[in-house]
């Protein structure tokens, strides 16, 4: 597996372009804005997006998807069925956070809901769906096993965690996805977050005053 994080608007959100080595396959993961620097950088890197994957409902995830859906003639995979009010409210979103309403996108319609402990596949390359609510009720993540590799949206940063204060946030939930769904798991599994420099489950395990 191979991956290119290509930040996007001002809100700096890690978009994930993912592929597979083998068939060069790849996915795009919460296409957030800016769909011209993704399609030109999917262009560069000479692989075949088959679908689009998002982590949660928040726009300056989702900003893009509806757009680069047609463009590539995908489905749009996830997140839990629990963020369908937040895809419904895109336009609120925005007004809340004073920013443009992307074009086409006044609403998102996954093709497919996934939920906790489904599969997701990108060419030869798969990827386990933790539900981890919390910044948002159907926030879910996406674990590469063999990689050790977890893309991991808003819910772990580097040494702090997702917001609880946009629409759908609950601090208790939260807690309960990172102490029970991603401590568990082993100190050497890498994550990229929605925002900022990645960072290892050991090293939040240890070093994030957050988690209490």
């Amino acid at each position: 597996m191979r991956y290119r994080i290509v930040p996007v608007t001002h809100f700096n959100q890690n978009c994930l372009i993912i592929w597979c080595e083998i068939t060069h396959e790849a996915a795009l993961v919460d296409p957030g804005g800016e769909s011209n620097k993704l399609r030109a950088e999917v262009d560069k890197l000479n692989v075949k997006i088959g679908k689009i994957l998002l982590t949660h409902g928040h726009i300056d995830h989702v900003g893009s998807a509806v757009e680069l859906k047609k463009y590539y003639s995908v489905p749009i995979i996830g997140p839990h069925k629990s963020d369908q009010i937040l895809l419904d409210s895109l336009i609120i979103q925005c007004n809340m956070l004073g920013v443009d309403i992307p074009d086409d996108t006044t609403s998102v319609i996954p093709d497919f809901w996934l939920k906790d402990g489904d599969t997701v596949q990108v060419g030869h390359e798969f990827f386990n769906v933790l539900h981890c609510p919390g910044h948002s009720p159907g926030h879910v993540v996406y674990w590469n096993k063999r990689q050790k590799f977890i893309i991991m949206g808003d819910v772990l940063f580097k040494e702090n965690i997702g917001r609880t204060d946009l629409p759908g946030g609950n601090i208790t939930s939260l807690m309960n996805s990172i102490k029970n769904k991603l401590f568990s798991l082993g100190d050497d599994i890498v994550f990229l977050p929605g925002h900022g420099a990645q960072s290892t489950i050991g090293h939040e395990r240890v070093n994030n005053t957050f988690v209490v």
